[in-house]
């Protein structure tokens, strides 16, 4: 492994951890076993806003791996947000916004892979200028369940594939059968992003740059999705982190 690339991972952050009952990181495993298993090298960043942190992290590591996680603030991208609308909304954590927000400009200031899933792809829409959809089930009434939430590991739904799409090139396949998990959603795409698979009812199932956009960082992809909960009944998710790996070797 002395050559694995190293994948900055962001985790979430529970306000009672298992130890001392103070503030813990909180990430899936799964995240950093999809990376080593291949042959990326995971590491751990604690959510602080510390901008010289941040700017230290990515200067260090090869690549950038979003997680998932509870919901954006949504007075980031939206000027009015509707007491019923409001109310949807679950647990923020606004240090963890600021912490990834820094991330994602210094992926692009400094020209690293990024890999977002789920959590991840909403606010790198975010913070491009796009935005989300405070709950699909009331601004899209007419849409699908997404928010399977008994159903982690199991594929739910279809999501079909652009057909020149990193998806598309990595699987070999038109469509996907995917897990859901969320009940926010990109809404407005971002203009330096293109939406490259969508569910049946339309909502994004990933993103990645416009192809006028494509040089502005070696890789980068997005996905509603969690890969890091399939990959390992469905061997084709795997190539999502295979992904990131070979364009992390690129700039190692």
């Amino acid at each position: 492994m002395r050559n694995a690339p190293l994948i900055l991972i962001s985790p979430g952050t529970e306000r009672r951890g298992a130890e001392f009952a103070d503030a813990s990181m909180s990430l899936s495993n799964r995240y950093g076993m999809a990376v080593m298993a291949v042959g990326g090298m995971p590491w751990v960043l604690p959510c602080s806003g510390d901008e010289a942190v941040v700017v230290e992290a990515v200067r260090r590591c090869d690549g950038v791996l979003l997680s998932g996680g509870d919901d954006i603030q949504p007075e980031i991208y939206l000027d009015d947000v509707p007491v019923a609308l409001r109310q949807t909304v679950k647990a923020v954590d606004p240090v963890r916004d600021v912490h990834e927000l820094l991330l994602i400009r210094e992926v692009f200031r400094q020209r690293k892979p990024l890999l977002a899933i789920c959590r991840g792809q909403q606010l790198l829409n975010v913070a491009l200028g796009g935005t989300l959809l405070v709950d699909i089930a009331r601004q899209r009434p007419d849409a699908i369940k997404h928010d399977c939430l008994d159903r982690k590991d199991q594929p739910v739904h279809k999501a079909a594939l652009t057909p020149d799409s990193l998806l598309a090139k990595m699987t070999g396949k038109r469509e996907l059968a995917v897990n859901s998990t969320h009940h926010q959603a990109v809404d407005r795409v971002a203009a330096p992003l293109r939406v490259a698979a969508t569910g049946p009812d339309g909502i994004a199932e990933s993103l990645e740059l416009a192809g006028s956009e494509r040089g502005l960082v070696p890789y980068l992809l997005a996905v509603q999705f969690h890969p890091e909960r399939l990959y390992e009944r469905h061997p084709e998710f795997l190539g999502v982190f295979r992904s990131l790996t070979r364009a992390c070797k690129k700039k190692c």
